[in-house]
């Protein structure tokens, strides 16, 4: 049976995802290298067709461009009535989204798949209405232009030197049953510009000065056949997975390399360069670890570590696979990703070992089917490998004694049965010895452990006893039976432990590097950052270490923070240098300035190395460990991942506060210039008046003209004051002088400072004083310039003759001040924009530097207490002024009752 109709979850997952693609309607794309290729004409006709095979098409939008021959091709077609959109004041017409899922046709045609739609859609973008239609079972034709997909988008704009802001993502396209590509050669498509089939004379003129330049054309023309053939590509991929198809289909040439830990590796690495540079194609370096992976020497697992190395240096992908069959192992990747050859070293070890173990060579040709095997002469040049490497011994003697040990106590053991069982039972013990053997130490003491048991099974048991002499001849069978036996147990045993360590070693690296990335990744401040990573990286590696980024001289320096463990104290700036400048390792262990206590590795971003990270291994044998080594660059790596999108984040975060603070320079510019030069010039037209004196000027004039300037200069004040509060709120040096004051005593301070200003209105205030009247702690001038502010804003923006309503109440919490008025109230999605600074709802009809609600929202927050505007029943506003009531308070109040009371009965 196939091994994929064996997996449950897979069969059902298949299942679930065909009853989805059954519902969704299937999404066509005509691809476009650009403008004028023919895509909606390419479109139509293929609708045309199915419409007369009597499939129900509509249009729902088909951008003409006022070319005749897309127009002709319109006749027939059911066009759907747009939806008419007003925004400022201009009638804009949108796809009917609603009409099309009312009238649901078999296929609609949705013309510019990428267009933006006015505000007030339902969605921002066309794309968006495209994959509603398709959920609704509803099939689209679409056309888009490459320009337009979003992961190109950079290179488009690198080529044509013209930011293209309307996108499609690639995970939309990717959803797409079929693309077509609608190609023309660049010279006809400028012919055809040149003709104006394409854009009015005087537009094709300026396209062909900018976008639409030869060079141009030819980028995207070559940009839109590379991505048309990746997604052929990912579509036949996706066939073969979903028909079963193991076997590949070379219609593209994938190369694949096995290395091993021989020196002779970087031959096969080379050719592997030179052969996939030839044909132009994809190239893997693949590394099988085996059961016995860590059996390997330090050199050999260095080797394989810079073989590795070598190959991504030179442009290739790089795998590490799993197995205990290298062949199957490869077999089954080249399989998996679709490779066409596979090239492999020259067996050269002696043939009677290839007879007896194996070839992997022989293996491969005989499981690889249809996909070709490139034998390669080795090269006689091997890799360089750091002198300080050291070759460890596979198994200790300790090992071997403990083996022999295991086989005396199972000889005791078996002779205290040998009286009471069969020689086959007494066996058995030898058997469990060696397993036992296997299990806790290596092959080589199994080995061991497998020719002392059939030793001392022969010796002690087998007659003549005491002898190794065998008087029949049958014990010889059962001699080599029993270490056959042993020597396989011992051997898979030994094979299974060498796989679970190598599986231990791999899952630990995996949670590792996985707690390291979710750490990283949830961090946005830069300090914490680089205390986390460091962190992970002294506790995995029992290091010190320190981090340098280049300072504004150029030189390394180490980043400062305030805490974290095992900070490297002194790292060698030199060295850091060297790393940084030439993107290597450097430092202790390696060929390049050895001689350091600590190893410098580069942090390597997207584009350029960023900074250097430096380690001093309290245990540096450690690190001679290739593998320990890989797992540092790798830690490394993330580490330069997240320190380069937290650098992104902060140069962000400036010009985001460069632009605010330039905006907010503009407002104030905008909004003072406006009320100073009003006042100023009262007061220069009156006090010219004066000085110049007329006749006609009597002294009444004169008062009046004096009045104007003492008002005009008050208002000055007022502006210039608001100012500088808003200031002094914004640095946070505003100082609070908090007393005890009756709430009745602040609100006729502000009615008498803005008395003058009433003109007959009417005021009316209601204090709900219950048993003890209501005291706030606040600052009794800045509190006053919150209530007179809010009363300012009712007498300016409601009309004359309203009354305005002063309103306060407390309970256990909270002391509440209400100032309403009579106006025409504040709409709800003005509400929160009226209290930021320098917004005013009518700019022309109101004076005012729009910082009134800005400086109350400072003062309330100030005084931990908040401000909010609500509509009054009847129209006008609310504006809440809340304030908390301290446990200071209470108790005071209620020294001052009890104060009161002994007064009273004294």
């Amino acid at each position: 049976m196939n091994e994929d109709l064996r997996d449950p979850d897979l069969l059902l997952s298949r299942l679930q995802e065909q009853e989805i693609l059954s519902k969704r309607g299937r999404l066509k794309i005509f691809f476009g290298a650009m403008a004028g290729v023919g895509k909606t004409y390419t479109m139509l006709e293929s609708a045309k067709a199915l419409q007369d095979n009597g499939v129900d098409v509509v249009i729902g939008v088909v951008e003409t461009h006022g070319r005749k021959e897309t127009i002709a091709l319109l006749d027939g077609f059911e066009i759907l009535a747009p939806n008419k959109i007003e925004y400022r004041n201009t009638l804009f017409s949108e796809f009917d989204i609603d009409a099309a899922l009312k009238r649901k046709p078999d296929l609609i045609l949705i013309d510019e798949l990428a267009h933006t739609n006015i505000q007030g859609s339902r969605h921002p973008k066309r794309w968006q209405d495209v994959d509603e239609l398709l959920n609704a079972g509803i099939d689209v034709y679409t056309t888009l232009n490459v320009q337009h997909v979003e992961s190109l988008n950079d290179i488009v704009q690198q080529i044509t030197k013209i930011p293209i802001r309307e996108r499609v993502p690639d995970s939309f396209i990717e959803k797409a049953d079929e693309i077509e590509l609608v190609d023309l050669p660049p010279d006809e498509l400028i012919e055809r510009m040149k003709e104006g089939k394409v854009y009015f004379p005087e537009q094709a003129t300026r396209a062909l000065e900018n976008f639409f330049r030869k060079g141009n054309l030819i980028a995207l023309r070559e940009l839109a056949l590379r991505t048309t053939a990746e997604r052929v590509d990912a579509q036949m991929e996706q066939y073969r997975e979903s028909n079963r198809i193991h076997e590949p289909w070379p219609t593209a040439d994938r190369i694949l390399v096995c290395i091993s830990p021989s020196p002779l590796s970087i031959k096969l690495v080379r050719a592997a360069k030179r052969m996939a540079s030839k044909m132009r194609s994809q190239w893997v370096v693949a590394y099988v670890e085996k059961g016995a992976e860590s059996s390997l020497s330090a050199p050999e697992k260095d080797r394989v570590l810079q073989t590795l190395r070598l190959a991504e240096q030179l442009g290739a992908e790089t795998v590490r696979l799993s197995g205990s069959k290298v062949s199957e192992e490869l077999i089954r990747y080249a399989r998996q990703s679709n490779v066409a050859k596979i090239i492999v070293g020259k067996p050269a070890r002696p043939r009677w070992r290839e007879i007896i173990f194996g070839s992997v060579v022989d293996e491969l040709i005989r499981l690889s089917g249809v996909i070709d095997i490139y034998v390669i002469t080795g090269d006689e040049t091997p890799l360089s490998t750091n002198a300080s490497t050291r070759i460890t011994p596979i198994s200790r003697s300790s090992d071997y004694i403990a083996a022999v040990l295991i086989v005396a106590i199972a000889t005791l053991i078996a002779r205290s049965m040998f009286n009471y069982f069969e020689l086959s039972n007494v066996a058995m013990v030898y058997m469990l010895g060696v397993v036992v053997t296997a299990t806790r130490y290596r092959r080589g003491p199994a080995i061991v452990a497998s020719i002392l048991s059939v030793a001392a099974f022969d010796f002690f048991f087998v007659p003549p006893v005491l002898t190794f002499a065998v008087s029949d001849t049958q014990y010889l069978v059962t001699f080599l039976v029993m270490f056959t036996v042993a020597l396989v147990i011992s051997t898979l045993t030994a094979q299974v432990k060498q796989q679970a360590e190598a599986a231990r070693i791999r899952e630990r690296r995996t949670a590792s590097l996985y707690s390291l990335s979710r750490h990283l990744s949830s961090t946005a401040d830069l300090d914490d950052l680089i205390e986390t990573g460091l962190d992970h990286l002294a506790e995995e590696f029992e290091a010190d270490v320190a981090i340098l980024f280049p300072a504004e001289t150029g030189r390394m320096a180490a980043y400062e923070l305030s805490r974290g463990r095992h900070l490297l104290k002194t790292p060698d700036e030199g060295v850091a240098q060297w790393s940084f400048k030439n993107g290597q390792i450097a430092g202790l262990g390696t060929n390049t300035l050895h001689s350091a206590k600590a190893i410098y590795v580069p942090l390597k971003g997207s584009e350029q190395v960023i900074g250097v990270m430096a380690l001093c291994p309290r245990h540096p044998e450690k690190l001679q460990n290739p593998e320990q080594l890989h797992l540092l660059e790798t830690f490394v790596n993330q580490m330069a991942i997240a320190c380069e999108r937290a650098f992104l984040s902060q140069e962000n975060e400036q010009s985001r506060l460069q632009i605010r603070t330039e905006q907010l320079r503009n407002s104030l510019l905008s909004s003072v210039s406006h009320d100073l030069r009003t006042p100023l010039a009262t007061i220069t037209g009156a006090a010219s008046s004066i000085i110049e004196g007329s006749e006609d000027l009597d002294i009444q004039n004169c008062k009046d003209m004096a009045e104007e300037i003492y008002r005009e200069g008050n208002r000055l004040n007022r502006l210039v004051k608001n100012l500088l509060d808003m200031t002094r709120l914004q640095e946070g040096s505003l100082k609070l002088k908090k007393e005890l004051y009756p709430i009745d005593d602040l609100i006729g301070a502000a009615l008498c400072a803005v008395e003058s200003q009433f003109a007959g209105r009417n005021v009316n205030v209601d204090i709900s004083k219950a048993s003890n009247e209501i005291l706030v702690s606040v600052d009794p001038v800045l509190f006053q310039q919150v209530l007179v502010n809010l009363l300012e804003n009712a007498i300016k923006y409601t009309p004359e003759q309203s009354p305005i309503d002063i309103e306060a109440s407390q309970d256990d919490e909270f002391v509440d001040i209400i100032i309403s008025d009579h106006g025409p109230g504040i709409s709800a999605e003005k509400r929160e924009l009226i209290f930021k600074k320098f917004y005013r709802d009518n700019p022309q009809a109101s004076s005012g530097a729009g910082l009134g609600l800005a400086i109350c929202t400072g003062i309330m927050e100030a005084h931990q207490g908040r401000i909010w505007v609500e509509d009054r029943p009847g129209g006008g506003a609310r504006f809440h002024c809340q304030l908390p009531r301290s446990k200071d308070l209470e108790l005071q109040i209620g020294e001052e009752s009890s104060l009161k009371e002994k007064s009273h009965g004294a």
